[in-house]
């Protein structure tokens, strides 16, 4: 029997692949339209129709969830680079200065721009909308006052840093 003309099972497996990928998806980290994509295509590659359609699909979808799962324990993220491993303690401490200068110039800057800068530094990753309300501004305000901070926050670092001078020689 040809799966593509049997719609009747077709029909029937759809609602019941749907709730199966959508309550595994989110254990393998995974959306659920990729994992009935990938039950779909086993079921076609696989040929005849299963004597169990409903355990054949709760197994499949299982197995690929499985899968995805493997596949995201492997895989590594843009920016991480494992061999780099004998330069990343200068790295480390470099930018843990680069760090620690940057937060005590912050510090020294006046009126609200500490708390904005650190606000805006903040790990959190916080909108707009967040850090006007965490600091009881109005969202309005928070673009001019953040661009004013910047300003004074770049011309403390000019004045702390030698700013390299033209065709690379520095002052």
């Amino acid at each position: 029997m040809d799966l593509l003309k049997d719609s009747d099972l077709l029909n029937r497996l759809g609602p019941l692949l749907s709730a199966e990928a959508a309550a595994e998806a989110p254990g393998a980290g995974v959306e659920a339209a990729d994992l009935e994509q990938a039950v779909w295509v086993r079921l076609l590659e696989r040929g005849p129709a299963p004597a169990e359609p409903a355990r054949w699909l709760r197994r499949a979808v299982r197995a690929e969830a499985r899968v995805a799962r493997r596949r995201a324990r492997r895989e590594i993220p843009y920016g991480c680079r494992p061999g780099n491993a004998g330069a990343a303690p200068e790295e480390a401490l470099l930018h843990g200065e680069d760090n620690r200068a940057l937060r005590s110039a912050v510090a020294r800057l006046p009126g609200r721009c500490p708390e904005l800068i650190r606000a805006l530094l903040s790990p959190r990753d916080m909108t707009y909308r967040e850090i006007a309300g965490e600091l009881g501004i109005s969202q309005g305000s928070l673009g001019p006052v953040r661009s004013r901070c910047l300003g004074c926050l770049r011309r403390m670092l000019a004045s702390e840093v030698a700013a390299p001078r033209p065709r690379g020689r520095e002052r």
